[in-house]
């Protein structure tokens, strides 16, 4: 009898195998995520649509110019120092928008941004005085979109993705680069049939609509929903929240932090070039350097609307070279191509459209701003979780070098009755950022 247990026992663990066996595994963590798409998708997706949103919001000030002369006989220097505030504070708003985001989130601080860009459009439309449009369009406007620039990508990709991360910023960096100039012609249309209080109430509309996405979509870390970082190995620690103090004085610290190691000077000066011969003179100055030569405004603005298109796909191609190659090398490469093609612009220039000249749209199109995603793993690098404030201020050179050159080429214009010096000076200093990008250390 002693032997029945035993059977008994032997019958109990075959019984167990064949439920095993006929019952499919509960689902772990890891298999939950891998069958479903992953939350790093959701939250890019919905900086995607707040990028290209912020993207739109700045096309507008540019083309209330001369309704705003019209209709309140406002100087156009009036006017351009509301649109000027407006692009200064969209760099130098920045970094302190990244420490904050470190602080108090992701989510918090673009659903506030939008608010404001919102509150900003929205009151234009009762404006009576010169300083109002100064405190909207300038203030208001400026802060929003400087809250949603060029380190809230740095922060997504750095918070939410390891594979693909260069690929996911070029994406994302397209979104915010060429959405200006792609919706420049749409707005400018609607304020021409319509009037321009109808854009701004459409853009004040827009932004309000894209706070819930933010609110429900955007997570601040992966560890917040319980998953890590996509591509992230077992037990790496990216993904997962950490704690942060000092909102935006953060900013301030981490500069005088990084503003001790020679590659952050070296990304600085390069970004600078980069934004001085990208919207500082191209961005600025292209259409009228073509009507110099005879070619009708409308004709140069389509050729200008045609650079941002390109540079969709320049930029995404960027990102996936990034994560394939010593970015150190790519900015070195994309310097000097841009080099080479604004040394020959001047003499592209017709009162048609040549077949060289659209060469050049495309060339040109397709390095626009193709810099961001190496720079961006760079700052990564470089700075490891102080990264995108580093970048903020990186970027923030950026804003003053197309600053610069706006008014640098203007003056030149002025004085010689060309913009050919300009040109050749831009093509010289992307020589320089060459040297300065090849000189950058990186410590993987």
């Amino acid at each position: 009898m002693a032997f029945r247990p035993l059977v008994r026992r032997a019958k109990f663990r075959q019984s167990q195998r064949v439920t095993e066996l006929r019952t499919p595994p509960t689902p772990g963590p890891v298999d939950t995520v891998t069958r479903r798409l992953h939350p790093a998708w959701i939250v890019a997706g919905v900086g995607f649509i707040a990028l290209l949103g912020a993207a739109a919001f700045r096309s507008v000030p540019s083309v209330l110019l001369d309704p705003l002369h019209e209709e309140f006989g406002w100087s156009h220097g009036t006017i351009g120092a509301a649109v000027s505030l407006n692009l200064l504070l969209y760099g130098l708003i920045s970094p302190f928008a990244a420490a904050l985001m470190d602080r108090f989130g992701i989510r918090r601080v673009v659903a506030c941004a939008l608010v404001l860009v919102a509150a900003g459009s929205g009151l234009t439309v009762f404006m009576t005085q010169p300083w109002h449009l100064v405190a909207t369009w300038g203030l208001l406007v400026g802060i929003g979109v400087g809250s949603m620039s060029m380190p809230f990508v740095a922060t997504i990709t750095g918070r939410w993705f390891v594979r693909q991360r260069g690929l996911v910023t070029g994406v994302l960096t397209a979104a915010g680069a060429t959405g200006q100039l792609i919706f420049l012609p749409l707005v400018s249309a609607v304020a021409h049939a319509h009037g321009w209080r109808v854009p701004s109430v459409i853009v004040s509309g827009v932004a309000l609509a894209v706070v819930p996405l933010v609110l429900l979509f955007i997570r601040d870390f992966p560890s917040d929903v319980g998953v890590s970082a996509y591509g992230a190995e077992p037990g790496s620690t990216v993904g997962l929240r950490v704690p942060a103090s000092g909102g935006a004085t953060r900013a301030l610290t981490v500069l005088a932090t990084i503003a001790r190691k020679p590659g952050f000077w070296l990304l600085a000066g390069g970004f600078a070039i980069c934004g001085a011969s990208t919207n500082g003179l191209v961005g600025t100055h292209f259409v009228s350097a073509a009507h110099d030569h005879g070619m009708p405004p409308t004709t140069a603005a389509s050729l200008l609307a045609l650079v941002g298109i390109f540079d969709v796909a320049g930029t995404i191609f960027s990102g996936w070279l990034t994560d394939r190659a010593d970015p150190r090398y790519l900015l070195v490469g994309y310097y000097t191509l841009r080099g080479l093609s604004l040394l020959i612009l001047p003499s592209l220039f017709a009162p048609d459209t040549q077949p060289t000249m659209w060469v050049f749209i495309i060339f040109y199109g397709l390095d626009w701003i193709a810099t961001v995603p190496p720079t961006v793993l760079l700052c990564r690098e470089l700075f490891g979780a102080d990264g995108p404030v580093a970048f903020g201020w990186v970027f923030a050179s950026h804003q003053i070098g197309s600053a610069i050159a706006a008014t640098g080429a203007g003056i030149i214009r002025d004085l010689q009755g060309s913009y050919t010096l300009a040109w050749y000076i831009a093509g010289a200093l992307c020589a320089a950022a060459s040297l300065m990008s090849a000189t950058i250390p990186r410590h993987p």
